[in-house]
């Protein structure tokens, strides 16, 4: 180990409290980077505020060279991907460093190390415990800024991971996607939204208040393994990651945000979750959940020039059927009513193709690229 540089594993709150602001120092002067709420990532990474531990096992190390803290990273080991999905590897997370080598690989040692205690063959990363997680190192778009539920990083992360012979293991891209009036949208999406609900006898559902939402979620996670589960990232959700996403997160989501679909005999195959835009508030606040920014955070929720695409689920008995374009028809009034003129999308994998699709109507740029990037150990 070098001589001015030494590890130590996260043990304490104080510990985890260090581990989560690093970040905070290494981009305080990045206009680029937006900074999560602290006490959301406190809480995730502490085993007993997040269920996810009831099937993870996580380990996280801190870089010092003297007093000073130069990395961060989380070894993880998702136990369902090792019994269940047979993937023999050991997760890597939370990863953060200077722009020094020997930091990157020191703490990457320790993943490994991790990773070999279990006798798992394989690191990858940097993802969080689940695929409700943040995932994916950014490649591509430094000079955009990150949303909510996105990382940011600097370029010489990758440039770190393939001089210590890493590779890439999947890629994602991000969409930002320009909204016109609806009068100047695509006439044939208007066109095909009204074929497509009246051939397959479908009814879009519309939400006035979070409780009218409570008894689709459960349907909506379900959809979410029908449609994910063969991509090569997918883990099984569990039901106690539900209720923790619904205790994280619904107070963030404005109803008229989410879109359902049902068939004719009420069951749920589509959905759609898009939130508005909070990047530019939790720029803003800097970690920070106060009595007072919770009143910028609430305004963000109502009053928001962009919007984010977080997830859409489409049951595989109706893909590639055209269900989505009735999701994007009525998003489009939504944005329209609600004065949104940009939507970015969630990180969606290059092969996912058929999502893709969907942007070819409208004005569009590709605007990041990500990456988790893997090794044999």
């Amino acid at each position: 180990m070098s001589k001015d540089i030494h590890i130590k594993e996260a043990k304490t709150r104080e510990d985890y409290l260090a581990f989560v602001k690093f970040p905070f120092q290494l981009y305080k002067d990045s206009p680029y980077w937006v900074p999560p709420l602290t006490k959301d990532e406190i809480e995730t990474i502490t085993p007993e505020q997040n269920p996810v531990y009831q099937n993870a096992t996580a380990r996280f190390f801190l870089a010092y060279k003297g007093a000073q803290i130069v990395g961060r990273i989380a070894a993880i080991i998702n136990w369902i991907e090792i019994n269940e999905v047979k993937k023999s590897k050991v997760r890597f997370g939370w990863f953060d460093v200077v722009d020094d080598i020997e930091v990157t690989r020191l703490l990457l040692e320790q993943v490994v190390a991790f990773g070999k205690e279990h006798q798992l063959k394989n690191i990858e990363g940097p993802v969080g415990f689940s695929n409700l997680d943040k995932a994916g190192l950014l490649v591509e778009g430094f000079e955009e800024r990150n949303t909510m539920i996105t990382l940011y990083n600097a370029p010489y992360y990758a440039k770190h991971l393939e001089q210590l012979g890493f590779q890439t293991a999947a890629r994602w891209v991000e969409y930002e996607i320009k909204i016109t009036d609806f009068e100047s949208s695509p006439e044939k999406v208007k066109r095909f939204s009204k074929l497509v609900m009246e051939r397959y006898q479908l009814t879009l559902l519309n939400f006035k208040n979070r409780n009218e939402i409570l008894p689709y979620i459960d349907e909506m996670f379900d959809l979410l393994d029908k449609t994910y589960n063969e991509l090569q990232t997918y883990v099984p959700i569990q039901e106690y990651q539900i209720e923790n996403y619904k205790k994280r997160f619904l107070k963030f989501v404005n109803p008229d945000f989410i879109k359902c679909i049902v068939d004719q005999h009420g069951k749920l195959i589509c959905f759609s979750i898009t939130m508005p835009s909070f990047t530019e508030v939790l720029k803003k606040i800097n970690g920070k959940f106060t009595l007072f920014n919770a009143f910028y955070l609430f305004k963000a929720m109502r009053y928001n020039q962009r919007a984010s695409f977080y997830l859409i689920g489409v049951h595989p008995d109706y893909q590639n059927k055209g269900i989505t374009a009735i999701i994007f028809n009525e998003m489009q009034k939504l944005f329209n009513k609600q004065k949104i003129t940009t939507v970015e999308t969630n990180p969606e994998l290059e092969e996912n193709t058929a999502i893709q699709k969907l942007w070819k109507n409208y004005e569009h740029r590709l605007h990041k690229r990500r990456a988790t990037f893997t090794k044999k150990i």
